[in-house]
Order: C-alpha cells, then sequence, then structure tokens
C-alpha cells in the first residue's frame, strides 16, 4: 500500500501535477548552505537564507538542510532553519528520516516540537489575520459593502484590490465607491465562498446536493471569472488534499506577493516628506485613491543638527560685535547656526493591517482620540525613524522581514513598543545569526569577521536591549559573543559595567546568588577552547601543562633572544601580532622547537604548542574573569 501510494506520488511530480516538496537544487547557493549546515556557521546559513535559497531542497546525496544540521548536532541551525519553514513532517520519507538521524534527544525534541502548520506554512499567521477581519467587529475597519439577494458583507478595498485584479481596476476608477451590487442570479452561498477565498479563508465545504449544488458552483466559477482569479474555481473542485494543500501554499504565497506590491506601490510610493513643524497641518481626505484610513508620522533622527550645534558653539567667532556708539549689540550674522529643519515622513496606511499590532489593535478598540472618526486622517507618532518604520510595515502588510543587521536592535525596539511578538523574534534571530562570532572557521577567519561585526553592532547595546524587551536569546547570543571574544573585552570599563548592571538584576543580592552574564560567559567559553569542566582529569592536564610551559620557557627564551635579537618588550607582544603555527602535510602540527616559530599564550609566555596555547588561554581568561569580579566586590 505504501509502495504503491510511493509510486503515485512520483508520477504525479514526473508529470508536474504535484510539486516536489524537497527537489534537487545542484546550484552553488544551495551547496554553500548546505555545507554552512554540516560546519553549523549560523551567519553563513541566515545569509543563503535571506537570499532565498530553498532550505527545503536536496543535494545529490538527497540530504536536505534539515537533515544535514540534525545528523551533526547543530541545534541553533536546525531552529534557525525551521523558523524559516523548513519541512518536518514525521508521516513522510525525509520527515522521519530527519527524525532518525538527529544526534541527540534535545534536537529530536525539537524537531517534534514544530507542528505541521508552523514549519511547512509560515505565512499562516499572516493569513489567519486577514481571514479574522471578516469576523472582526471592534475596532471597525471595513471600507465597502458588498451586496447580494439576502445578505451584505463589509469588506475592505485593501484586501480586494490586492487580491483582485478586477477590484483593483475598479477602486482605481473610483476610489469613492462604499457599496457594490451583485446581480440576483448569483447565489449568495456563493458570493461567501468567493469572499472567503479572497480573505485566504477555508473554501472546502459542504456544497449541498443535486441542483443546489450545480447553482452555487456556477455562481462561484461566474464569480472566479468576474473577479479575475481562476484558482477560486479550481479550489473548489479538487479533492485531493495534496492538490488542495499545495494549490494553497501556492495561493498564499502569491497573495503575500500582492499585498508587497500594494504596500510599495500605494503606501510607500505615497509617503509625504514635510518639515516636523509643519507635520500636524496635513489634510488627508478619507476619500483617498490607496484607500487610507489614517496617517503615521516617523521623524527623522537628529544627530546631524546635533552635531551642527556643537561646531558652532566651540567657534571663536563672536556672536555679537561690541563697539561704542549705536552700532553695539548688532548681530554678526546670524544668531542661530544654520541647519537644515528638522524633516518627518507622513505614511498613508490601514486600520486593518495595523491592528495585527497589538499596540494599534489596543488604542484603535478604546476611546482615544485616535480611534474616533474625523473629517481628515489623523496623524499619529512613532517613536522611531522612517527606515524602521518601513520594516515594520513591510512585516505587518506582508509577514516580509528583511532586517539589515545595522538597524536590527532598532527594529527590535519598534516591535517590543508596538507588542509584535512575531517580529521581535525574528529581529533575535537576525542578530543573534548574523553578529554571531563562529566557533569552527580557523582562527585568522574568526579575527577577520570579529573586526567586521564590531565596527557593525554594539555588544553591550545588544545585550541591555535583550535584558529590557525581555529576549533570553539575545542575552545568550551576548554572553557567547563576548566569550568568542573575551579578550578584547575583558580589560574595558564598557564590560565590567555590564558585569555591574548584570549583577544588579537580582534584587535583594545575596552572597550565593550569582552573576548570570558571567556563569554564561564561563559556560561558552569552555565551548569555545573545547573543554568541558566535568571532564576527567582537566585540572592535572592544565597543571602539567603550565608548568612544561615554564620549564620551556626557561630553557628556551635565552635561546630564541640571542639567535634573533628579541628583546624583553617584543618577547611579550600580543598574541595577535605571533605568526600562526604551520601544519604538515600530514596535519601534524610542528613543534616550534624545530622551525623556529613561536607559539605564545595571551600573556606572552611561550607554550609548547597550539593546544597547550589554548589550555593556558582558557585558564589565564578564567583568571581575568575571577580578578574582575573580586575588583567589583562580587561573588560569583
Amino acid at each position: 500500500m505504501i509502495s504503491q501510494l510511493l509510486s503515485t506520488e512520483n508520477e504525479d511530480v514526473s508529470a508536474g501535477k504535484l510539486r516536489d516538496d524537497n527537489p534537487l537544487d545542484e546550484s552553488e547557493s544551495f551547496h554553500e548552505l548546505c555545507e554552512a549546515c554540516r560546519r553549523g556557521d549560523l551567519k553563513i546559513c541566515q545569509e543563503k537564507i535571506l537570499e532565498g535559497v530553498n532550505i527545503n531542497g536536496r543535494d545529490s546525496y538527497d540530504y536536505t538542510p534539515l537533515i544535514l544540521a540534525s545528523l551533526c548536532g547543530h541545534y541553533e541551525v536546525a531552529h534557525l532553519l525551521l523558523e524559516s519553514g523548513a519541512i518536518c513532517e514525521r508521516d513522510t520519507h525525509q520527515g522521519e528520516r530527519c527524525l532518525h538521524n538527529a544526534l541527540n534527544d534535545r534536537i529530536r525534541n525539537l524537531l517534534r516540537s514544530y507542528h505541521f502548520s508552523k514549519s511547512t506554512d509560515p505565512l499562516q499567521p499572516f493569513a489567519a489575520h486577514v481571514t479574522s477581519l471578516l469576523s472582526r467587529d471592534t475596532p471597525r475597519t471595513s471600507d465597502i459593502t458588498l451586496v447580494c439577494t439576502d445578505c451584505t458583507f463589509r469588506l475592505h478595498k485593501l484586501v480586494l484590490a490586492a487580491r483582485s485584479p478586477y477590484f483593483a481596476e475598479t477602486f482605481a476608477a473610483a476610489p469613492e465607491t462604499v457599496s457594490w451590487r451583485l446581480p440576483n442570479t448569483i447565489p449568495s452561498r456563493s458570493l461567501e465562498i468567493a469572499v472567503r477565498y479572497l480573505y485566504f479563508g477555508d473554501v472546502a465545504a459542504d456544497l449541498g446536493d443535486g441542483e443546489e449544488e450545480q447553482k452555487i458552483l456556477t455562481g462561484v466559477e461566474k464569480l472566479s471569472q468576474l473577479f479575475q482569479t481562476e484558482s477560486l474555481f479550481e479550489s473548489i473542485m479538487e479533492r485531493d488534499l495534496r492538490f488542495v494543500r499545495q494549490r494553497r501554499t501556492d495561493d498564499l504565497a502569491l497573495g503575500r506577493q500582492r499585498f508587497e506590491v500594494w504596500l510599495n506601490d500605494s503606501v510607500l510610493a505615497n509617503k509625504v516628506e514635510v518639515e516636523t513643524s509643519r507635520a500636524k497641518d496635513v489634510r488627508w481626505g478619507r476619500n483617498n485613491k490607496v484607500f487610507a484610513d489614517v496617517l503615521l508620522q516617523a521623524d527623522e533622527l537628529v544627530e546631524e543638527e546635533d552635531n551642527d550645534l556643537e561646531s558652532y558653539s566651540g567657534t571663536t567667532t563672536p556672536r555679537i560685535r561690541n563697539t561704542e556708539g549705536s552700532l553695539n549689540g548688532i548681530p554678526v550674522g546670524p544668531v542661530s547656526p544654520s541647519k537644515r529643519p528638522r524633516r518627518s515622513i507622513l505614511y498613508p496606511v490601514h486600520k486593518a493591517m495595523l491592528i495585527r499590532a497589538e499596540y494599534f489593535l489596543i488604542m484603535f478598540s478604546s476611546g482615544f482620540k485616535e480611534a474616533q472618526e474625523t473629517e481628515h486622517l489623523q496623524i499619529i507618532s512613532v517613536d522611531f525613524p522612517p527606515d524602521v518604520l518601513e520594516i515594520v510595515l513591510a512585516f505587518l502588510y506582508s509577514e516580509k522581514a528583511d532586517i539589515p543587521l545595522s538597524l536590527a536592535v532598532d527594529v527590535l525596539w519598534a516591535a517590543d513598543q508596538l507588542f509584535i511578538d512575531k517580529l521581535k523574534n525574528k529581529t533575535a534571530v537576525i542578530i543573534s545569526t548574523l553578529g554571531s562570532g563562529d566557533a569552527v572557521t580557523g582562527k585568522a577567519e574568526k579575527r577577520r569577521r570579529a573586526d567586521e561585526d564590531d565596527g557593525v553592532i554594539d555588544i553591550y547595546e545588544v545585550i541591555r536591549a535583550g535584558w529590557d524587551t525581555r529576549v533570553p536569546q539575545l542575552e545568550e547570543f551576548g554572553a557567547r559573543y563576548l566569550a568568542y571574544r573575551l579578550e578584547r573585552h575583558i580589560d574595558t570599563e564598557e564590560f565590567a559595567e555590564m558585569v555591574q548592571d548584570s549583577a544588579a538584576r537580582i534584587q535583594s543580592r545575596q552572597e550565593t546568588d550569582t552573576v548570570e552574564l558571567i556563569d554564561d560567559i564561563r559556560f561558552y567559553l569552555s565551548e569555545r577552547f573545547r573543554l568541558r569542566f566535568e571532564e576527567a582529569g582537566l585540572e592535572e592536564m592544565m597543571d602539567d601543562l603550565e608548568g612544561s610551559a615554564g620549564d620551556a620557557q626557561d630553557a628556551t627564551e635565552g635561546q630564541f633572544q640571542e639567535e634573533r635579537g628579541i628583546d624583553s618588550a617584543e618577547r611579550y607582544a600580543p598574541s595577535d601580532a605571533i605568526p600562526p603555527t604551520r601544519v604538515a602535510a600530514n596535519g601534524v602540527i610542528k613543534s616550534d622547537a624545530l622551525d623556529g616559530t613561536v607559539i605564545r599564550t595571551l600573556d606572552g609566555k611561550i607554550a609548547g604548542d597550539e593546544f597547550s596555547q589554548e589550555a593556558m588561554d582558557y585558564r589565564i581568561l578564567l583568571t581575568k574573569l575571577d580578578q574582575l569580579l573580586e575588583k567589583l566586590e562580587l561573588d560569583a
């Protein structure tokens, strides 16, 4: 029976009737994604996902990215893939294979925790919101009424225009339309099915028997042709659940794309830029061509103005010419610095989409002034800049979240202010992947990436944002980020302040309380050096390494000084200035005594080999953490 079903499915896929959920992908981008999943490289995985690589494809060995991440034990990568829409269905061959091959129970439980609808239908929350507009009475967001023989539907021009080319043309010619009547020959049940389809609802339902069913189907076919949505009638007639699911997935993707086009062509293309002082004077009528019912105001940042004020205040030119006679007190030049007036941008938006954010839902459902209907559109100011607001609007209108790392923290704050939990979680994933240090690449590559990341994100700002917005994922990311770059941060004042802030988060602190940030850094520090406290013989190994390193230093330091002319200052140069250890063709690390390469620890001492160096560096960093806690008078 199972083999027969698989054979039938393969025939449908080969004939083009059914789409393969895991198509073969031999592109270079997909190959790079698979390699990143094998290595556990979060940053590359996120970059490839943002590029649009199919995360449900399979390579020439029949492996999907999710199977590779699960098989190799990379929990964070598997979590990222599942959040991005990777498929893991238990009743399919690939799904069972993914569960069976998972390296440990933690990953296996993660795979099981992702429900079918979440893993295969990431647009479901967006579709559910649009569908809910049909039954939502508060707040009132409808702006057009569809009337048939014995029923009335209060609908939204935005949804109708985005989903149906017919309504888009009709409302473009007459945007003031508030009522639309169907011919009496169309059954009300047919209109109900068509409306539910336009609002991403379920159209598979009992249509009755005999003559009644034929009338309803005829009416649906006429409406499908009128609205120019041919897939409507095809969705009604389809009975195979596999094809129904595939058709719905395609329709959701097309609908999301059309909402995105509407956002770009109607909302963003009609934004108005004005001086902030004159924004309140803007008048926008309700019968507008984009059907907007509210204006959002985002003010530009004032950093440039502040710089202008500072530079002006530092000039030596006197502002008043002090002379005898009638000219005393006359200003020389302008009294105030010359600067560009602050600008604001107004966006014509729709309450029907804004209420996806709980902040706007509460605002428009209450007795606040913003919820009252006035002759002209009300202006609502938001506390973040225009580029951040446009990212928020893109998510509300189309479930799209292309967030650059440079704006990620600002978007996180905006999502927290507006109570958009899903956007907040997506932003946290982007920060913790694009800004993540890679533990598996070489030292030179890690150092290069660290330099790049340090210039893009402020890790202390990220950690504090994680605390204030209650996102534990960012707290963990911050600890891991610092652990992999601890030698760069441990001696800075900012790091000490961050440790104090972490300790201060515990009210009525007791002697037995730890510092959460320090505990997390210690954990990821042990992961960085591939060491674990519970491993047998660790302390003895470190003591032996330190003793042997000290003997090696006494025996060889004088020889290096004589042969190479290295003075004491040069001997204790930072480790970044020391050439890396060379590796032989057979993979064996060559001794520094044989080739003259000096391997030094973070404090400048000579180590016998790279393994000794990492063990000693690990102990040095732990000691510095303890010394910092003693300095701050903290017990952890």
